[in-house]
C-alpha cells in the first residue's frame, strides 16, 4: 500500500517523483513551442519581405479583408484563452464540473472562430481573391495582388490548422477529465494543452494587425 502511495498511477516509472515528471513535460512542451515560433517566424519574415517590396499593393489588397470579422475572431480567441486558463484553475481546485464546462467553452469559442473564418474564406473564393495562379479578381488597381492573398491564405490557413489540432487536444483532455483521470495533484496534460492554446491565440494577435490593419 505504501509503495502504491509513493508511486501513483499517473507517475511514469522512469521519473523519481511528480515534480521531476512535471518539469520534464513542461520543458518538452516549451521546446515544442519554440519550434512553432520558428515556423511562424519564417512566415512573418516571408510577409515582411513581400510587404517591403509591394507596399502599395499590400495597402490596397488588405482593404478587401473584413475587419469586423477579424476583430470578432480576435475577441473570440482572447476569450477562449480565458476559459482555458479557468479550466486549469478549476482542476487545481478539484472542481471537475467547472473544468469540463470551461474546456467545453474553449471548444465553443474555437468553433466560432473557424465558422467566421469559413465565411471569410467563402467570400474570397467567390470573388476570386485566391493565391497564385488561381487569382481572378480584377477590382484591385495594383500589381501582383495575388501575392498578398498567397500570404493571407498561407498564414491564416496554417493558423487555422493549429486551431483544429488544439480542438482535438482539448477534446482529448476533456474526455480524460470526465473519466476522473485528473485531480489537483495531477493536471499536467490540461496545463500543457493550455500553453499550446495560448500560443495559438498569441499568433493570431500578431496576424490580425499585420493583415487586417495595415492602413
Amino acid at each position: 500500500m505504501e509503495q502504491a502511495e509513493k508511486h501513483p498511477s499517473y507517475l511514469q516509472h522512469h521519473f523519481a517523483d511528480m515534480a521531476q515528471q512535471t518539469d520534464a513535460a513542461k520543458l518538452g512542451m516549451w521546446v515544442f513551442l519554440v519550434t512553432e515560433v520558428l515556423l511562424f517566424g519564417g512566415l512573418f519574415g516571408f510577409y515582411t519581405f513581400f510587404r517591403a517590396w509591394y507596399p502599395e499593393m499590400f495597402m490596397e489588397a488588405h482593404k478587401y479583408l473584413d475587419v469586423t470579422m477579424g476583430t470578432t475572431n480576435t475577441f473570440v480567441l482572447i476569450t477562449s484563452s480565458l476559459t482555458m486558463a479557468l479550466a486549469i484553475r478549476a482542476m487545481q481546485l478539484g472542481k471537475k464540473k467547472q473544468t469540463i464546462a470551461y474546456l467545453a467553452g474553449t471548444l465553443f469559442f474555437a468553433a466560432v472562430f473557424l465558422v467566421i473564418k469559413y465565411f471569410e474564406y467563402s467570400h474570397k473564393f467567390h470573388m476570386g481573391m485566391l493565391p497564385g495562379k488561381f487569382y481572378t479578381f480584377d477590382g484591385i488597381q495594383a500589381a501582383n495582388p495575388h501575392i498578398f492573398f498567397s500570404v493571407y491564405f498561407t498564414m491564416t490557413g496554417l493558423h487555422g490548422i493549429h486551431v483544429i489540432i488544439g480542438m482535438i487536444i482539448i477534446t482529448w483532455v476533456m474526455i480524460r477529465t470526465m473519466r476522473d483521470e485528473f485531480s489537483p495533484e495531477y493536471y499536467n496534460p490540461i496545463e500543457l494543452t493550455g500553453l499550446y492554446w495560448h500560443l495559438v491565440d498569441l499568433i493570431w494577435i500578431f496576424l490580425f494587425p499585420l493583415l487586417y490593419l495595415i492602413g
